[in-house]
């Protein structure tokens, strides 16, 4: 009977810890719509998506968000050119080439890059990197879309790292030793057969990655520059949504149009990242199929 009980409390407390995600999800996304939608009372949305002004504070405030919606795609871009290559180099390396002792070495030290907090990256970028690669190039200012994006790539690095690595590890080692015995050689089947095998595992990584690129806050706002502007090169000083929310959240009137402005680009961050795994998951499913 004590079995009996202690079974059913069990599958009681995972139904309700499983609840209680998804009630907190529901509870995120309509405080942000509650606060975020009645901007669109009183401007349009199309006006808010690909108006080129942000200035929510002047005599007559305009609220285009265009500049930082590119400012978050191009720093995040360019965070996953950086970061994706270096995270799924260092998983194949872990994975299929290092030995055991070399491996128990590496991988801890990778993964404790994502124990360093992102304002210590942001002022790594903003008291070294940036003044390096403005001296380097003659530049005006180093605080650009590149050093927020190199920032941004050694972050997400341990996050595709590790999720490969684990997806990388998975790939049955029947796989391995038949494309070996089929004359393949170690790149051909690393690139050819267990990538390929363990896709699904490395799309996820590379997604959490861009969640974490696009949302970061501290690194952008310290290192891309602030410069609410359509930018001209990846030199170019930008302001993303995350620092454009956290910048002037402090300084906003609670039910003001220039509060429910930071709401509704918080509901742009949000859908953002929705559909970009909801495209994903598309995807992989799509060539499951097939």
């Amino acid at each position: 009977m004590n079995k009996k009980y202690s079974e059913k409390a069990f599958q009681v407390l995972t139904y309700s810890t499983s609840l209680f995600t998804i009630i907190a999800l529901l509870a995120i996304i309509y405080s942000l719509f509650k606060e975020g939608l009645p901007l669109f009372n009183k401007v349009p949305i199309f006006d808010f998506l690909f108006g080129c002004n942000w200035y929510p504070t002047n005599v007559e405030p305009e609220f285009g968000a265009w500049t930082l919606i590119v400012g978050s795609l191009s720093v995040t871009i360019g965070a996953l050119l950086i970061g994706i290559p270096l995270g799924l180099g260092s998983a194949i390396f872990i994975s299929e080439v290092a030995g055991n002792c070399l491996k128990e070495i590496v991988k801890p030290i990778i993964e404790l890059l994502a124990g360093i907090p992102s304002v210590v990256y942001g002022l790594f970028g903003m008291s070294f990197l940036a003044p390096q690669i403005r001296n380097w190039l003659n530049l005006d200012t180093g605080l650009n879309i590149f050093s927020a994006s190199v920032i941004l790539g050694i972050m997400i690095v341990p996050i595709v790292a590790s999720m490969s690595e684990d997806a990388l590890s998975s790939v049955p080692k029947s796989l391995r030793e038949a494309a070996l015995a089929l004359g393949s050689t170690k790149m051909e089947c690393i690139f050819l057969v267990i990538i390929p095998a363990a896709k699904r595992g490395i799309l996820g990584s590379i997604m959490l990655g861009v969640g974490r690129a696009i949302g970061e806050t501290m690194v952008v706002l310290m290192v891309a520059g602030g410069s609410a502007q359509i930018p001209q090169g990846v030199f170019s000083s930008v302001r993303p949504l995350t620092s454009t929310i956290a910048a002037e959240m402090g300084e906003t009137v609670i039910g003001s149009l220039h509060y429910q402005s930071l709401y509704a680009l918080a509901i742009l961050l949000f859908l953002i990242t929705f559909f970009s795994n909801l495209i994903t998951e598309f995807f992989i499913l799509k060539r499951e199929r097939k």
